[in-house]
């Protein structure tokens, strides 16, 4: 059966959410004063200004150019903005730093007039053909609108280390601090098999490192019920964590010491307390929201508590799986996500107090596996047996299968509904302290 009498694109559906995607996108620029478009708030990234010409160009050059073989709309601008950069140190973002950008006139109106591209494609182009490597199932549809729904979420811990005065509250931004800190507990999770990943025409549309489907036999261990929180964290802290290279592994401490790392990086201290770093406003350090930390403070902590971080299927058997040999597609059943799962869909733009979303609890009892922050693994990311990288964007996982990155898995308060789907596969550098990433502690167990 061809894509014409049985397509995955609904035409109309994916037109509303362009639409919404952009929208979102262009109102989170809103939030920025003109003083702040150039500036670059997170020295391993470009500046503001990059974004907003790099999501649009990685549309056009996705679906107009690979996809439907059409000229694009200024091939200079397409070539400037087509990636972004990954730098190990900041030695290594100097070395591919630009002394100078375009105008933001010249920016926006390449966006409006690629905008008015993607629609018409999306409207009237054959956006789906079988065999086609970037049309098939709607590849490049898809990928263009997961891309920038990705770079949202860069773009939101981007702006959390602008200065206050670089930014715009709006008006219906609310944060939740009121909850207590549960009492520390584990559950046990007995011996079963985690399916990861998926099959190709399982799902409307995965990235190329989310295939094929690799399932694992999991051994029996022992899970937090909750993220570490704040108030947990600080104990590490005030127990001497940042001075005894005892519970970091030898790089991370070179890291810690070289970069004067004195604790989480959405934490600063005040005249007498700690505060979080908040996206419009400094918070007395809220003791119940999830701590986020880089992948080497999670794991200085697990070393320090006599546990470890988990695998990537051992937080897919404390999510998905089941007692009874089940599995899920999301840790509260089949019901697609909505508001009172989880923390994430940009209803809030910082966490909320741990447990906060029973209805989303996992069928072993553990809480916030989708949503309130992503969560950090021991696995290294690499592709699944089998995988091959996708046509319409072939450099999207491949080049990062370097042993130096690690898979983070579950969402966080600005990771789009849309993205909040089983398969999926997120990661960082172990030292990269910015996203939005807490943890939780494993430990095994004889069960």
């Amino acid at each position: 059966m061809d894509a014409a009498s049985h397509p995955v694109v609904d035409r109309q559906v994916s037109i509303d959410r362009f639409r919404e995607t952009r929208q979102r996108t262009t109102g989170m620029f809103d939030l920025l004063t003109e003083e702040a478009y150039y500036e670059q708030p997170i020295p391993l990234r470009h500046p503001v200004v990059f974004y907003e010409g790099h999501i649009p160009a990685f549309s056009v050059n996705t679906l107009i150019k690979r996809g439907l073989g059409r000229d694009g709309l200024d091939e200079d601008l397409e070539r400037l903005f087509a990636r972004g950069i990954d730098p190990e140190d900041q030695v290594s973002a100097d070395g591919v730093a630009r002394g100078s950008w375009p105008r933001r006139e010249t920016v926006r109106q390449y966006a409006t007039d690629a905008d008015q591209a993607i629609l018409d494609a999306l409207a009237h182009a054959e956006i789906e053909r079988d065999g086609h490597p970037v049309l098939h199932r709607g590849q490049a549809v898809f990928a263009l609108i997961e891309h920038e729904e990705l770079h949202q979420e860069t773009l939101a811990y981007m702006w959390h280390r602008l200065p206050l005065s670089r930014k715009r509250r709006p008006a219906d931004a609310t944060v939740l601090i009121d909850g207590s800190v549960p009492e520390p507990r584990q559950v046990e999770i007995q011996a079963g098999r985690a399916t990861l990943g998926a099959m190709p025409g399982e799902i409307p549309f995965g990235w190329d490192n989310e295939f094929p489907r690799l399932q694992v036999e999991v051994p029996a261990f022992a899970i937090d019920a909750h993220n570490v929180t704040n108030q947990q964290y600080l104990e590490f802290i005030e127990a001497g964590g940042y001075t005894n290279p005892t519970w970091w592994s030898e790089p991370d401490w070179a890291w810690r010491t070289g970069a004067e790392v004195e604790h989480p990086p959405f934490w600063f201290l005040g005249a007498r307390e700690w505060f979080w770093r908040g996206m419009f406003e400094p918070i007395p350090l809220p003791a119940a929201w999830p701590v986020y930390v880089s992948h080497a403070e999670a794991s200085a902590y697990t070393r320090w508590k006599g546990l470890r971080l988990p695998t990537e299927a051992e937080f897919h058997r404390a999510a998905f799986g089941t007692p009874n040999g089940g599995e899920r597609a999301y840790p509260w059943g089949e019901a697609p996500p909505d508001a009172t799962r989880g923390n994430f869909g940009f209803r809030h733009w910082e966490p909320v107090p741990v447990g906060s979303h029973p209805a989303g609890v996992s069928a072993w009892g553990v809480h916030d596996l989708m949503g309130n922050g992503w969560e950090w693994t021991s696995t290294v990311f690499e592709g699944f047996p089998g995988f091959r990288p996708m046509a319409a964007y072939p450099e999207y996982s491949a080049d990062f299968f370097d042993g130096q990155h690690y898979v983070i898995k579950g969402a966080s308060p600005v990771t789009a509904t849309g993205l909040v789907r089983r398969s999926l596969r997120n990661w960082f550098r172990p030292h990269y302290p910015y996203v939005y990433a807490g943890f939780r502690c494993v430990g095994d167990t004889g069960w």
